[in-house]
């Protein structure tokens, strides 16, 4: 998330009430997650096993519950509950606002049609000659490029699924990213593709998704890619383009999946797969060597099964 003119780490220290190191007027852009998190941003840590990954990311202020030494060109803000006051900060800077009928601040363009039951929010951007169907939602600071088709019940922008546990439940993380689509996307019938936590989930250049597809928060989806109906990306995935998935697909979070690979139908996909190859399975791997196991646990079997005879 950018914040709408740059902040010092003094500032952000007096929203949370926290000690930090670091000059005054130490400059700071806005706040991100670990796994998009640039130059110029905050990031949250609260736990010793992700310090050294926090403070070695590209991230120019960490803030975390231990006061560390801090990398050259960083800044810290020490505070006792990371989580709870990246949320305080994000909330801050992005107020979470009632859902009205059509928001504030929507920019519609020219021979775009939307049914009248579509519910927009703030901040949103229409594309030209658009179609949007019925009872679509379309979350906070979604922008939608030319041409782009959205079926019925789709939502756009709904919450990240991200928690923090504790001992007597959980805790939501805000979700002040948006998402983005860009032109000539195509969005079937109940799909949900939600918001990045503070960056942004993206559906590249004419990229076409069939029905009851779940995109995870901060994923980047590719251009031109084919998504069948079922799959299920987890958050911060990158996808690359052309890239072919079909039915049932499952791929876990922070997963790499590079351009013009196929991943055929029902497989789980665990690791990054490479460019230009076909994968099958759970946990998927190359199709021509899933079928040459298979093969062999066939002859296998049947081995078996003359030699009981």
């Amino acid at each position: 998330m950018k914040f709408p003119k740059v902040q010092t780490l003094k500032q952000i220290a007096e929203i949370i009430d926290a000690k930090y190191i670091g000059a005054d007027d130490f400059p700071i852009s806005g706040t991100n997650e670990i796994h998009r998190v640039k130059s110029g941003e905050i990031v949250f840590v609260n736990h010793p096993k992700y310090y050294e990954k926090a403070l070695n990311s590209e991230a120019t202020v960490i803030l975390i519950d231990k006061e560390v030494d801090c990398p050259q060109g960083k800044a810290l803000l020490v505070s006792d509950d990371p989580f709870r006051d990246f949320n305080k900060i994000n909330a801050h800077f992005t107020p979470i606002q009632t859902f009205k009928t059509c928001g504030e601040n929507v920019k519609i363009g020219k021979n775009s049609q939307i049914h009248s039951s579509v519910i927009i929010g703030n901040d949103v951007e229409i594309g030209e000659e658009c179609i949007i169907m019925p009872n679509v939602v379309i979350g906070d600071r979604t922008k939608i490029g030319n041409r782009c088709i959205i079926q019925s019940g789709t939502v756009l922008g709904g919450d990240a699924f991200y928690y923090r546990k504790l001992l007597t439940g959980y805790i939501k993380m805000l979700s002040v990213g948006n998402v983005v689509l860009e032109d000539e996307v195509e969005i079937g019938v109940n799909c949900t593709i939600d918001r990045g936590v503070t960056d942004t989930t993206i559906i590249g250049e004419g990229t076409k998704m069939d029905n009851q597809i779940q995109i995870g928060h901060d994923t980047i989806i590719g251009k031109r890619c084919l998504i069948a109906s079922q799959v299920g990306i987890a958050g911060c995935c990158n996808i690359g383009d052309d890239v072919t998935i079909w039915g049932q697909v499952g791929v876990s979070s922070d997963i790499t999946v590079e351009d013009e690979v196929v991943i055929l139908a029902t497989s789980g996909v665990s690791k990054d797969l490479k460019k230009g190859k076909t994968y099958f399975g759970a946990p998927a791997e190359e199709a021509k060597e899933y079928y040459k196991k298979q093969v062999k646990i066939t002859r296998l079997i049947q081995g078996l099964s003359l030699i009981h005879i």
